[in-house]
């Protein structure tokens, strides 16, 4: 992986994979993924506790350089 870029995944969202330039960068962009995977959890699946997607960014993140 190039210097300055870093990756983030989620044992507990195995699809989620976010690259950024930042630290910073690459959270915000992981919960947008999140977001977005659980969104499509809950439509594909139709389940009640992944209807709501909170604000708050509570999944375990690998992050590395």
């Amino acid at each position: 992986m190039p210097e300055g870029v870093y990756l983030a995944t989620s044992d507990e969202l195995q699809s989620l994979i976010a690259q950024g330039r930042t630290v910073t960068e690459t959270l915000e962009i992981a919960r947008d993924v999140a977001r977005k995977l659980l969104k499509a959890q809950s439509q594909d699946k139709q389940l009640d506790y992944l209807r709501t997607i909170a604000d708050e960014f509570n999944y375990s993140l690998v992050i590395g350089q």
